[in-house]
C-alpha cells in the first residue's frame, strides 16, 4: 500500500514544482511577449547630425547608416560638425585610413558628406584639407535646419552601440 501512497505525493510534488516555475517565469514577464511587426518603410530621406568628440566613433555611424539604409529607401546626408572633422583631413589618412575607406565607401553607396566651414576653420583647417568626397558647407547646424525645412527627416545616430550589452547585463547578476 505504501507505494500507490507515493504516486499521489510525487504527482503533488511534481505539480507544485511546475506552479513554480510557471509563477516565476510570470514574475520575471509580467508584461507577456514582444509583439513583432516587421513592416516595410517609405521612402524618407534623412540627415544625420554628427557632432562626435572622439573620431573612431564614426564606426558606429558606419553601422547605424548602413543598417538605416537597408530597410529605410532615400536620400541619406551626413553632416559633421565637431571634432570628429579632423579624421577627413587627407593629413590625418595613415590614422584613420579604415574610418574614411567605410565613409568613402557610403559616399559611393550616394551618402552625402557636408561639414561645417564653421567648424572646419575653428579646428585650423582648409575646405581642401578634406578629402574630396567631403562638400564644405557655410554652418552645419544651418544645413540641418535647410534640410529639415526640405522634408528630411532629422537623426541623431548617438554613437552608443549596442553589440554585446546582453552579455554585459548577463555578466552583473
Amino acid at each position: 500500500m505504501k507505494p500507490l501512497l507515493r504516486i499521489p505525493a510525487l504527482a503533488a510534488t511534481l505539480l507544485a514544482v511546475l506552479t513554480l516555475g510557471a509563477y516565476a517565469d510570470d514574475e520575471l514577464t509580467p508584461y507577456g511577449t514582444a509583439k513583432v511587426d516587421m513592416h516595410e518603410y517609405p521612402e524618407i530621406n534623412q540627415v544625420y547630425d554628427v557632432n562626435y568628440e572622439d573620431p573612431n566613433s564614426l564606426r558606429v555611424l558606419y553601422a547605424f547608416v548602413k543598417n538605416t539604409r537597408k530597410v529605410v529607401p532615400g536620400k541619406a546626408v551626413v553632416v559633421t560638425h565637431g571634432p570628429e572633422l579632423r579624421a577627413f583631413a587627407k593629413e590625418n589618412y595613415d590614422k584613420y585610413y579604415g574610418l574614411m575607406d567605410q565613409m568613402a565607401e557610403l559616399a559611393e553607396q550616394g551618402v552625402e558628406f557636408r561639414m561645417c566651414n564653421n567648424a572646419l576653420r575653428a579646428a585650423g583647417y582648409e575646405p581642401e584639407d578634406m578629402h574630396g568626397f567631403v562638400t564644405v558647407v557655410p554652418a552645419g547646424f544651418a544645413e540641418i535646419v535647410m534640410l529639415e525645412s526640405q522634408g528630411y527627416a532629422y537623426v541623431n545616430p548617438i554613437p552608443l552601440p549596442v553589440r554585446g550589452i546582453r552579455e554585459l547585463e548577463n555578466a552583473g547578476n
